[in-house]
């Protein structure tokens, strides 16, 4: 494991706070790729038909029949003319006009041929490998995604709040290593009493101080628990520790310089 952040440091959406080994990663991203490469080509290869040289084969094929059935006609012609005079026989006359018909039938057939060559594979062949290049291409994007898992980036400007393993240490699957803070979830939190919790509503503007924060600050009032609670153990205040009193959350105008933990000063609710 690596990491280019440390506690404390202040990062830019998009900077990158950890990475993992993306060896094993990047080679199913190179292997997805590969596959879909190939399933474009089948795809792409099925809807273009025969290749030239075969197209050239069967067009050499058609013209040798067409050469062989202008011989045949001619023989034939031969043929007719000796046996009409009687100087050949009627066998030579029928082998001709066999001849003929069986080259015509071989120049149809290579006409045939040529045309199937030229025509896509058929709807369901093409159908399937369509199917295929699109799985291809999601296991691409699985991969791809798998891949950017091992380097997150900060998705928001945020404080690097935590650490939680050094640089080479080994981290299991589904734990944290970087925790990030950014200033819109920084918020207050204290505690009012019973006879004032009426005025704590949500929306409402409260005051605060704090040490090292210079000016007062103002806060928006989010939420307000809505069961009481004994006053905490620990609680930076000046009031009885025994009443009751409810929680509740600020959002302040102005985050900077605010650190979780911070103690604050709400001004009394009027």
């Amino acid at each position: 494991m690596s990491r280019p952040v440390e506690r404390g440091a202040l990062v830019a959406a998009g900077t990158p706070v950890f990475s993992l080994d993306r060896a094993v990663a990047e080679a199913d991203v190179s292997r997805a790729e590969a596959a879909l490469e190939a399933a474009a080509a089948s795809y792409d290869n099925l809807l273009t038909g025969k290749r030239a040289p075969e197209l050239a084969q069967i067009e050499a094929q058609r013209r040798e029949a067409e050469a062989n059935l202008a011989l045949a006609r001619k023989e034939l012609m031969r043929a007719r003319t000796l046996a009409n005079s009687g100087t050949a026989a009627q066998s030579r006359l029928d082998t001709a006009e066999a001849d003929v018909t069986r080259f015509e039938m071989r120049v149809a057939q290579a006409d045939a041929s040529a045309d199937v060559a030229a025509l896509p594979a058929r709807d369901k062949e093409i159908e399937a490998a369509r199917a295929h290049v699109a799985e291809a291409q999601s296991a691409v994007a699985a991969a791809r995604h798998k891949l950017s898992d091992l380097e997150p980036r900060a998705p928001r400007s945020a404080r690097v709040e935590d650490t939680f393993f050094e640089v080479g240490e080994w981290v299991n699957a589904g734990q944290p290593v970087v925790s990030l803070l950014p200033p819109e979830a920084v918020k207050l939190r204290f505690f009012v009493p019973e006879p004032v919790v009426a005025l704590a509503q949500p929306g409402t503007t409260v005051t605060f101080t704090c040490d090292g924060c210079g000016e007062a600050r103002q806060a928006v009032i989010t939420s307000v628990a809505s069961v009481p609670e004994y006053t905490p153990p620990v609680i930076y205040s000046q009031e009885a520790r025994s009443k009751l009193v409810f929680r509740v959350e600020a959002r302040p105008a102005s985050p900077s310089g605010l650190l979780p933990g911070l103690p604050v000063a709400v001004a009394p609710l009027s």
